[in-house]
């Protein structure tokens, strides 16, 4: 989103080769020390749908009284020995699945652990658009958040020392009310939630609450789900966000903490730097950093049911000369359910977009 520090994606890229490679395999129990080792190797691929077969390897001379087999905290069966069990995947959210084997013996348990990654397990469709309308916007907002409710486009802005939130007219792109956050804030998601407008931060781990009549700040609170704050939305029920991984974070409406997530994946990888959210008709709309293309997400399993290519919605020929477009990308969608159109725009973009996405 944001000019995210290359270190910083260098360590947690290190961090997640390390929780797939060095979980694998073999564990001493300290009070045997027999080996005991578990199948799949960690990090092997799956797609939803496959049916993985657990095993753990146990010495000649080991006889278990049992060996109790659980997927996070989730329990998946008992084995009285060292046969498979199948595991199936058509219902599991996708992304990283932590694997857990608990050996009995003489009233003692062990643990031997590995991990599998879960994907789609078909492709995405593939989407295009057609824009039906264009509406100005405001070349100064680094647009980080954006909804549209009861005739008013609200937006929330980054860029320290220029972050806002504000309520924008449609037509003529301009606020209509504006409240500027603190220079030491980076403006991130937002979302109207009943009388409230909830916005995020980038780094600076805090969230504001805003009065939606006027844009007044009523409180803060601390944010300390994911990496970093990026985008977010509302589906009546809970609130959604992301961090600048593959995850999307459920936070209560109310008290702003985690009470769950998803991971986003295609049928080939795990999709990181999931930005801006929308929710549409029972689905999660994302865009992708510096991608000019957006996600349908399903809210449930993290699947990426279709792509949208938006790569000529604006032309690089119509951009002008000396802007930094590698940061001042696509971001920005917000659906009005009334009319069930489909606003989107860009970082420092001129024109807002009335889109209808279709099947290529």
């Amino acid at each position: 989103m944001k000019k995210m520090n290359n270190k910083l994606k260098i360590f947690f890229a290190a961090g997640l080769l390390l929780a797939l490679g060095c979980n694998s395999c073999k564990q001493k129990p300290a009070d045997n020390g027999a080996d005991y080792t578990i199948s799949p190797e960690a990090g092997t691929t799956y797609k939803a749908g496959d049916v993985v077969k657990v095993k753990v390897g146990l010495p000649a001379d080991t006889k278990p009284d049992s060996v109790v087999y659980m997927m996070e905290e989730t329990r998946l069966g008992v084995a009285k020995d060292s046969s498979a069990i199948s595991v199936k995947t058509d219902s599991i959210p996708l992304g990283i699945k932590l694997i857990t084997a608990k050996v009995y013996q003489g009233g003692k348990s062990q643990d031997v652990t590995t991990n599998i990654l879960l994907l789609a397990g078909k492709a995405p469709e593939a989407y295009s658009y057609k824009v039906e309308k264009t509406y100005p916007h405001d070349t100064s907002s680094y647009t980080e958040g954006l909804e549209y409710l009861d005739g008013i486009m609200y937006e929330s802005t980054g860029d320290p020392g220029h972050s806002t939130i504000r309520k924008n007219n449609l037509e003529t792109g301009k606020a209509i009310q504006l409240t500027k956050l603190g220079d030491q804030y980076f403006g991130e998601g937002l979302s109207v939630v009943g009388d409230k407008v909830v916005q995020l931060t980038y780094r600076e781990k805090v969230g504001f609450v805003y009065d939606k009549s006027n844009l007044k700040l009523l409180k803060t609170f601390t944010n300390n789900v994911g990496v970093e704050g990026w985008g977010m939305c509302f589906d009546g029920k809970k609130l959604y966000m992301d961090d600048s991984t593959n995850k999307i974070w459920f936070l209560d409406k109310d008290t702003y903490r985690q009470i769950g997530s998803i991971e986003v994946c295609d049928d080939k990888a795990k999709i990181d730097s999931v930005n801006e959210l929308e929710y549409i008709s029972g689905k999660l709309y994302a865009n992708v950093y510096q991608k000019d293309e957006i996600l349908v997400i399903n809210p449930k399993t993290g699947a990426v049911e279709q792509k949208i290519d938006m790569k000529n919605l604006y032309p690089e020929s119509e951009r002008p000369a000396g802007r930094d477009w590698g940061n001042n990308v696509l971001n920005g969608i917000a659906y009005d359910a009334a009319t069930k159109r489909i606003f989107v725009t860009g970082k420092k973009w001129p024109k807002m977009y009335q889109v209808k996405f279709m099947k290529q």
